[in-house]
């Protein structure tokens, strides 16, 4: 079941047919954890011919009306709104790639409470690095769409270009950018040096104001935030962070940067960790509807997760956090998930799970609590 707001968004959009389509393939993403064309057709609810079912998915991706400007941004928009961020308060985005075989998706995604939170994306015609011309393609939709907000994006070590940064600043938009090691900087009354020669070591951290960040003439001046994570327990980091920055202090450099993993965390949710999206040999228009279906599915179980969390029935999907470790075991996105898994295979195996319980009588507590979980599991969506 998708969230209301969903639904209310998407049925203003699409006819009753259409959602329903929609509603039954993201169902099917959940439960069974692929986009491959083929297995959704396998076991798509519909009493057809197979090819019938794999066609009808086919037409049902080219839809016009399957696209980020026109479901997706809308939902997006109330995100936001339902998530209480006034335009007083930054929106910290972060960029990159994720490539698989011929297929290379550039994807900027929200960070919100520490996970990344797809809002536009593109799939590049070729493989590699991206561009400062489809960098811009990528951000120019984010400027009409939130405009009025704060923002700040977040890049690696792809995005260190001085002219991104440039453009960001000229578009009034925050930016921590990473930096190669080899980057040529310069301070004031000083020569150029590269990066690597500033001595930037384990437990070591700087910040200086007004660095050239090129040799090339005619690029404002920014700041650049240097850290290397101390050595903790014998662990040691494989290298320091160079960080171009707009922003005026070390302290927000460097913490919003450390938000940029978010989407890295996204990327395998929606890969090996999630929907396998590198297993569909889709292309063009339907591998972004099979991308969008992954979006909605993705938020939608991030949702489920974060409400299930709230009410404290994280214990009855996983296993909690332990004493020695220093992350929790499992991600919203996680518990969202497998809690929906989890009521499925009650919901579709119930006689014989109810003839087991009524074997432990003894038991029967326990089993009511457990299925009370379950009822508020399904209304946390």
């Amino acid at each position: 079941m998708l969230p209301k707001f969903y639904q209310n968004c998407f049925q203003n959009v699409l006819t009753p047919g259409q959602y329903k389509m929609l509603s039954i393939l993201i169902m099917l993403l959940q439960f069974h954890k692929t986009v491959t064309i083929e297995k959704l057709a396998t076991v798509f609810p519909q009493p057809i011919r197979f090819e019938s079912r794999r066609r009808s998915i086919q037409r049902f991706l080219l839809l016009p009306q399957l696209t980020i400007q026109y479901l997706w941004f809308p939902l997006i928009k109330k995100w936001i709104k339902n998530s209480q961020i006034t335009k007083e308060k930054r929106l910290i985005f972060a960029i990159d790639r994720t490539q698989w075989r011929s297929q290379n998706l550039f994807v900027i995604s929200l960070i919100e409470q520490k996970r990344a939170i797809p809002v536009y994306w593109l799939l590049l015609p070729k493989r590699g690095c991206s561009n400062l011309a489809e960098q811009k393609k990528l951000i120019r939709p984010l400027l009409r769409l939130f405009k009025g907000y704060r923002m700040l994006v977040l890049g690696d070590r792809e995005f260190h270009s001085i002219k991104l940064a440039n453009w960001l600043q000229s578009k009034g938009i925050d930016f921590v950018l990473r930096q190669k090691k080899g980057t040529y900087v310069r301070q004031e009354n000083q020569s150029y040096q590269r990066l690597q020669s500033l001595g930037l070591n384990p437990g070591i951290s700087f910040f200086f104001t007004g660095i050239q960040a090129t040799k090339q003439k005619g690029f404002a001046q920014f700041n650049l935030a240097g850290y290397y994570k101390r050595k903790y327990r014998g662990k040691v980091e494989s290298a320091g962070w160079f960080l171009l920055t707009n922003l005026d202090n070390l302290k927000d450099a460097v913490q919003a940067f450390k938000l940029r993993s978010g989407i890295e965390a996204m990327f395998k949710d929606c890969k090996t960790g999630g929907y396998n999206l590198e297993s569909t040999y889709a292309d063009g228009q339907r591998l972004i509807a099979l991308i969008l279906l992954i979006a909605i599915a993705y938020t939608s179980a991030v949702l489920a997760g974060r409400n299930s969390g709230d009410m404290g029935l994280q214990k009855y999907v996983g296993r909690l956090k332990e004493l020695q470790r220093a992350q929790r075991r499992h991600s919203a996105f996680w518990i969202g998930l497998y809690g929906q898994l989890w009521v499925g295979a009650m919901e579709f195996w119930a006689d014989l799970a109810h003839e087991f319980m009524r074997l432990k009588p003894g038991k029967l507590p326990y089993f009511q609590k457990g299925l009370r979980a379950m009822a508020l599991i399904q209304s946390a969506l």
